[in-house]
């Protein structure tokens, strides 16, 4: 005797799966401008340099501390504002991956940079 299964059972339902992608979708976006109006800060030699940097990457400030400037050491003071960039920019970067993977739920999604 053969089983029968009720009808439609085990095929997928389009407009649930349609529902859902517009609601990841909406849920991305919405996590996306909340992620690019953060303000994240960096910093390199204890403070010495900081920098406030917004998650669209928009350079917020720099500020770097008085004892920090040595007229004969200028490649040092740069490379102290490089390093607090680079920070402040992978603080973003950690920040929208992990976010955005809470709501795709660790799915590579082709063309979302996760």
């Amino acid at each position: 005797m053969k089983a029968r299964m009720p009808r439609g059972f085990g095929k997928p339902d389009m407009n649930a799966l349609m529902r859902q992608a517009q609601k990841m979708q909406d849920d991305m976006k919405a996590k996306q401008e909340e992620l690019e109006a953060t303000e994240y800060t960096g910093s390199a030699a204890g403070g010495m340099v900081e920098v406030a940097m917004m998650g669209n990457h928009q350079l917020k400030s720099i500020t770097i501390k008085p004892e920090a400037v040595d007229p004969d050491d200028v490649e040092m003071l740069q490379d102290m504002i490089v390093a607090a960039i680079n920070e402040v920019v992978n603080k973003i970067e950690d920040a929208s991956t992990e976010e955005l993977g809470k709501i795709t739920g660790g799915m590579n999604i082709p063309g979302l940079n996760l």
